[in-house]
């Protein structure tokens, strides 16, 4: 009586090398997507910093230049929430 063939431990062993390829794949999409997101943070940070300059330099009066300071410091905090949400949903979903 022959042995039967080893076809399913093969099988198996390219399952899982399949799955670790795709695991490895997706581990990398994430963090570049992860990148550019952070990417995307400073830009929006760096905008809203030539913003609130630009605003503050025009700035008539200590309430304007003030006005302008604030308005700064919300959309730098606006460009981290969106940052941190988005990697957020980012890895929940993978």
């Amino acid at each position: 009586m022959d042995d039967p063939p080893t076809v399913p431990t093969t099988t198996a062993a390219a399952a899982n090398r399949s799955q670790q390829q795709t695991s490895v794949k997706s581990r990398v999409k994430r963090e570049c997507i992860s990148f550019f997101v952070s990417l995307q943070e400073g830009f929006r940070y760096f905008k809203a910093l030539l913003v609130g300059q630009g605003k503050k330099m025009t700035a008539r009066n200590e309430k304007e230049a003030t006005q302008a300071d604030l308005l700064t410091e919300k959309m730098q905090v606006e460009a981290a929430n969106a940052a941190e949400d988005t990697k957020k949903n980012l890895y929940k979903s993978m």
